[in-house]
């Protein structure tokens, strides 16, 4: 067994080379864990790239076991990548909400009154006011970036890391694809996806509120300069977006 690391949620590691077993770090995040073993099976097969599709191999304590998903985090973006990733979403975000609900999967409502609270900068109340109100009406993973997005000779290879997989905004999804990624990348992934201008400008606003999640987890963990490192690119992308 190899150790892989520890996300926010769970501790992962690699057994005999091919599975990955994840454990949680904290309770509540048990349900989350066993939902994409309920999930994933039924989603897998709907999508052009590889994904985990974990069962449950240990309830006390808590293991789920999933095939290694092939690739590496994706550090130069490149225009098939972005292909690839606008195809992947498109299938992700075409998935029937119905089934997806019926497989334990809701909305993921926001941490307002702790922004508001624990993120206190100019400009806060107006994205705030800009998130309120936006559609809810898509299955999302949530939490797409560099870290989930895998790649391997210059294709994508798998996405990974379903756990903020929800029914919200399919803008979301598009916020690091259009906003930090290098423009060759950028401009394929919106032409296959066919991104709108006012599509563009929601995923703005998500972009904008990613490093507030990062302020509260620091917080949460005690680790002051996570939070200081996550209250800079708050105040970075409200100035730059």
């Amino acid at each position: 067994m190899t150790y892989l690391g520890e996300g926010w949620d769970s501790t992962a590691f690699l057994v005999d080379g091919r599975w990955v077993e994840r454990r949680p770090r904290r309770p509540g995040i048990g349900p989350q864990l066993v939902r994409e073993t309920v999930v994933m099976p039924w989603l897998a097969p709907l999508l052009p790239l590889p994904v985990p599709v974990p069962e449950v191999v240990s309830e006390e304590p808590l293991v789920v076991r999933h095939e290694l998903v092939p690739g590496e985090e994706i550090t130069s973006p490149n225009a098939v990548q972005g292909r690839q990733l606008g195809e992947f979403l498109l299938a992700l975000h075409a998935a029937p909400v119905a089934a997806a609900r019926r497989r334990g999967v809701g909305p993921m409502p926001l941490p307002v009154d702790r922004f508001r609270a624990e993120v206190r900068v100019p400009g806060a109340e107006e994205l705030l006011a800009a998130i309120d109100g936006l559609p809810a009406d898509t299955l999302v993973h949530g939490d797409l970036g560099t870290e989930h997005v895998l790649g391997r000779d210059g294709v994508l290879t798998g996405v990974i890391d379903f756990g903020d997989l929800h029914i919200g905004d399919a803008a979301i999804d598009l916020a690091w694809a259009l906003h930090s990624t290098p423009p060759e990348f950028a401009r394929a992934f919106a032409e296959t996806y066919g991104v709108t201008p006012e599509l563009r400008e929601r995923a703005l606003t998500w972009h904008r509120l990613g490093p507030w999640h990062e302020v509260l987890h620091g917080n949460d963990i005690g680790d002051r300069k996570l939070a200081e490192v996550g209250l800079a690119g708050v105040l970075e992308r409200l100035r730059t977006g």
